[in-house]
């Protein structure tokens, strides 16, 4: 059969694609003509195996994904929607109306996916987030794990220590994703706390710069980042309304020294 369908005009084999029965399906699955490929993504007799079958192909044209989704089987079928929503060539007019029949940690692998267009993925993120306050303590801390760093970023405004040493050890999180939590008012205390004495997020310079603002660091803490900061910087430090007189002061006091310092060294030489 499939040495017959390769020598057949593509009108004819599109005309075969568009009603042939499943037992004679094979040589179809192997075709490259888009006109083929379309009547096939309309064939009545298709199940969700052969439209999963399809969905795996990365060449598939856009109007024959656009099909599938039409296809009586695609609404029956929560795999065959997954796939529509993963595959990188589905139109976002086909993928984004999708999103709200997958469930949560599908939808965390479609904001993973590298092939996933941009904006799929910001949707499939913002659903994630709106579901958030509902979910079970188990599965914010799941999620905390293995969201994407945004997610995990807006899971660590909480007061449960546990979720937000989860949110910490997510690997997508990153500097740029704290420093907008850090951005926040009224954060809770225990995630100062925690992350002024994490291991890997209390070491970057700017981390440490928001971490000095925050009136809610332990002052130990802040003390023991400034050493690490140029004068400079401390110097803005203290132009933050935020910074707790106390701090302040320390700072001023630190920058003085460190400069009585500087010069003393300078006179030596």
């Amino acid at each position: 059969m499939a040495e017959e369908t390769s020598h057949t005009p593509v009108a004819e084999r599109a005309e075969l694609a568009a009603v042939v029965p499943r037992s004679r399906l094979e040589p179809f699955f192997q075709e490259t003509a888009e006109e083929v490929l379309l009547a096939l993504a309309r064939n009545p007799n298709l199940k969700e195996h052969d439209l999963l079958r399809l969905l795996e192909r990365q060449d598939l044209p856009q109007e024959a994904l656009r099909e599938l989704a039409g296809h009586a089987q695609a609404g029956r079928s929560y795999r065959v929607k997954l796939a529509l929503v993963r595959h990188p060539k589905t139109p976002r007019l086909v993928s984004l109306p999708l999103m709200k029949f997958l469930h949560l940690f599908d939808l965390v692998r479609v904001s993973q996916t590298p092939a996933t267009p941009p904006q799929v993925k910001r949707v499939a993120e913002e659903t994630v987030l709106k579901k958030l306050e509902a979910l079970p303590r188990g599965e914010k801390i799941t999620l905390a794990r293995r969201g994407s760093g945004r997610v995990a970023a807006a899971l660590l405004v909480t007061q449960d220590a546990a979720l937000i040493r989860a949110a910490l050890s997510n690997p997508y999180l990153s500097e740029g994703h704290l420093l907008g939590v850090l951005a926040l008012n009224e954060l809770p205390a225990v995630l100062l706390e925690l992350l002024s004495h994490h291991q890997r997020w209390s070491r970057p310079y700017l981390l440490r710069q928001a971490l000095i603002r925050n009136p809610l660091t332990p002052f130990a803490r802040v003390l023991a980042f400034l050493p690490d900061i140029t004068v400079n910087d401390l110097r803005d430090i203290c132009l933050d309304p935020r910074v707790p007189d106390q701090v302040r002061k320390y700072i001023i006091a630190h920058c003085a020294q460190r400069l009585n310092q500087k010069s003393i060294e300078s006179s030596n030489h």
